[in-house]
């Protein structure tokens, strides 16, 4: 068991920090914008906070599109009342046992668990850089983080990395920690919006 707390309170001020103009901006995924991006992240919250309690997800194919035509008004309250539920319910036991289905993969609930990190600390990442503000990594969460993206990077893993993540992009050997995990996901670690 890990804790997502400081993950997901970095996500909550990160997302607190984005400005109303900000959100047709580009972001480090291709097809968002930093409004899309945050729906995709208002989504997420509340679907590992109820795979966590293990209730019933709706069927899906995959990953639902983020879409800012659906962002609630007041997002982000909402956002942030979604990070704290999610918190709440992996801090439960029972959350790590048995298996759920999320995005139409079944998974144990440390798998879950891991996938749940994963989004918050690189879609924070995202969002940091999509709005101009400093992504602040705690060492655990990057560590869980690079763990399960690691477990994607070798070539044999081209066809299971389809959809998750583009291809690996190389970093030095000496780089952060930070910049190995964003590097692996198939993002730059130099991203900014003006080299769009």
């Amino acid at each position: 068991m890990f804790d997502h707390r400081p993950a997901a309170a970095e996500m909550a001020r990160l997302v607190n920090g984005v400005r109303d103009d900000q959100l047709g901006g580009p972001t480090p995924c291709p097809e968002y914008t930093l409004g899309d991006l945050l729906e995709h992240v208002h989504g997420l919250s509340l679907a590992f906070a109820m795979a966590a309690r293990k209730e019933q997800l709706p069927p899906s194919d995959g990953p639902p599109r983020g879409t800012a035509s659906r962002l609630p008004a007041d997002w982000r309250s909402s956002i942030t009342q979604r990070l704290d539920a999610l918190v709440a319910a992996w801090q439960e036991p029972g959350a790590w046992q048995g298996r759920v289905t999320v995005a139409g993969v079944d998974m144990t609930g440390p798998e879950t668990a891991l996938v749940a990190l994963d989004e918050l600390v690189v879609h924070g990442w995202d969002v940091a850089l999509a709005s101009g503000q400093e992504y602040r990594a705690d060492t655990a969460s990057l560590a869980g983080t690079e763990q399960f993206v690691s477990a994607f990077s070798g070539p044999e893993m081209a066809q299971a990395r389809h959809g998750l993540f583009g291809p690996v992009v190389p970093v030095p050997d000496e780089a952060p920690a930070l910049d190995r995990v964003i590097g692996l996901t198939g993002r730059d670690p130099a991203w900014a919006p003006a080299t769009r």
